[in-house]
């Protein structure tokens, strides 16, 4: 059983990593926050973990096979690369980094210590996008015309947390937290993107809560990507357009959306229409838990980089095409992808 640190308890460290790595068989050795309510709160959700204040006490504890970056995405590159200093393996929520060369010189510090590095995209694993995905590789959509991927909320009013208060450069806003994970998916669907434009908005916040992008991979497949934190009908998780028919999801897990309808009855993910008819999609089995399980097995392994559940290169080029679409709102007008010292290749989900 690999002995696990996190590094936060805030909403990624407790409500997404150690929940999935406890699924997953693997033991939480240690937690760092220093927040009073958070460490009561760690201190009750893992009586066997010691909760400490910092990153050098975590590092110092023994055995330890494995480190969590599920800080602030500010802190992401300062924390990554003491765990690599320390010669402990390190999974980084998302996003690797603020710019994607930043990513990139992380991502090269890895490779030289030696040291394996990946990222959680942990939305790749979601059932709804499994379902998704194994549709579009059937063929069942036929030729492909236009795929559009939403995160849509109604928070009129900020929450007043550090993605809310904080500035992109600082790892606040929606391109950053809910578009990296559209655009990894769109990368997984259809490949690296080479174009962007993009319209950004921030209209509650002090980086953008309101956000569109229309990507251009590399096969020339239009995807289109729209977050937004001020949408009062927000629109289907999915629709994916062919010549055979189009997917619809109406949501994702527990997201709210305009059209419920859209999601279908249960082992079910969804529609496939063709004009009046539609055709139920049966949902694919997906665990979340999976990304850890793949990092416990690709530690096991011979070559644990290679085996490792997400290439940090692809999360790379997922920040190049958020630096890209940040270019084009600025400027106006349709900006190429540059991805920084590394071209992805998308690895299966």
């Amino acid at each position: 059983m690999a002995r696990v640190g996190i590094v936060g308890y805030g909403l990624a460290g407790a409500g997404f990593h150690v929940p999935l790595a406890r699924a997953a068989g693997l033991e939480i050795a240690g937690v760092v926050t220093r927040a009073p309510e958070r460490v009561a709160r760690a201190a009750a959700d893992l009586p066997d973990a010691q909760v400490v204040p910092d990153l050098e006490t975590l590092l110092g504890l023994p055995e330890l096979d494995l480190v969590v970056v599920a800080s602030p995405s500010g802190s992401h590159v300062e924390h990554a690369r003491s765990v690599l200093a320390a010669g402990i393996p390190v999974v980084v929520d998302k996003p690797l980094a603020c710019e994607a060369g930043e990513g990139a010189a992380l991502v090269e510090e890895a490779r030289q210590h030696g040291i394996p590095l990946t990222v959680f995209q942990n939305r790749r694993w979601d059932p709804e996008f499994r379902t998704a995905l194994d549709l579009v590789r059937s063929g069942a959509l036929g030729d492909l015309h236009r795929t559009e991927l939403r995160w849509e909320r109604w928070r009129p009013r900020s929450l007043g947390r550090w993605r809310e208060t904080q500035s992109a450069a600082e790892g606040g806003g929606l391109l950053l937290d809910l578009v990296t994970h559209l655009v990894d998916q769109a990368v997984v669907l259809h490949g690296p993107v080479a174009t962007v434009y993009a319209e950004l908005a921030a209209r509650t916040t002090h980086a953008e809560d309101d956000v569109f992008l229309a990507l251009r991979h590399a096969d020339g497949h239009p995807t289109h990507v729209f977050a937004s934190s001020v949408a009062g009908a927000s629109g289907p998780r999915m629709r994916i357009g062919g010549s055979a028919g189009t997917f619809v999801l109406g949501s994702a897990g527990t997201e709210g959306t305009s059209f419920p309808d859209a999601d279908g009855g249960p082992g079910q993910h969804g529609w496939l229409v063709r004009g009046a008819d539609r055709e139920p999609v049966t949902a694919r089995a997906a665990d979340p838990a999976d990304f850890y399980r793949q990092v416990a097995a690709a530690l096991a392994s011979d070559h644990p980089q290679t085996a490792m559940p997400v290439d940090p290169r692809e999360a790379v080029h997922v920040l190049a095409v958020l630096d890209a679409a940040r270019a084009s709102a600025e400027a106006g007008h349709i900006v190429e992808v540059r991805t920084p010292d590394c071209q992805p290749g998308v690895a299966p989900a």
